[in-house]
């Protein structure tokens, strides 16, 4: 594991109260606008925080992380909620393995200050998107804060909002706090 990857060990933290206080994922759902037609990308889904939101709103969701064991607290959660509709994919973000325009939606929540290469991620939801499709993307401000990422790992949204428009994507900012950031983005 890179030191910049998410450690499972710590994976009960994702589902803290305070944690969903500060991120009400049904609130965050709205953002991305999910339907009942909707197929879903969630890349980085660790143990469910956003994926079951998800779920319960998507005809289909894409559980997509490069953890085995972060797959499997999901499908415990998952199953605990009776959801059948979500589809386990371990994969890293630089080569996606899902279908060229495969989703309509993607999520991805505090993930790209990890992945090795955000260009190449980036491409990869272009490639995966259908026409017309759109991603979330939250992550942390590049502040100090109590808890997560070290600061020198952040993105901080000015720059997560060039790297998008370089790389081909309409950007709107999403205000979430003062700790974290959402970005809607649609390929142009």
């Amino acid at each position: 594991m890179t030191d910049k990857r998410f450690n499972p060990e710590k994976a009960h933290s994702l589902m803290r109260t305070e944690r969903k206080k500060l991120l009400p994922p049904n609130e965050i759902m709205e953002y991305l606008g999910v339907n009942s037609g909707d197929t879903v990308a969630d890349l980085g889904a660790g143990n469910g925080y956003f994926t079951i939101p998800i779920a319960k709103n998507a005809e289909k969701v894409y559980a997509v992380d490069i953890e085995p064991k972060m797959l499997e607290m999901l499908k415990e959660n998952a199953g605990e909620e009776q959801l059948d509709n979500i589809q386990y994919v371990e994969s890293d973000l630089d080569h996606i393995k899902l279908d060229d325009e495969s989703v309509n939606k993607v999520i991805v929540a505090f993930v790209m200050h990890e992945v090795p290469n955000v260009d190449r991620t980036l491409a990869e939801i272009n490639r995966i998107l259908k026409p017309e499709g759109q991603m979330l993307l939250l992550d942390w401000e590049a502040i100090e804060t109590e808890s997560g990422p070290p600061l020198h790992h952040r993105i901080s949204s000015n720059e997560m909002i060039n790297i998008l428009e370089r790389n081909g994507f309409d950007t709107e900012v999403v205000p979430l706090n003062p700790a974290n950031y959402a970005v809607r983005a649609i390929p142009k």
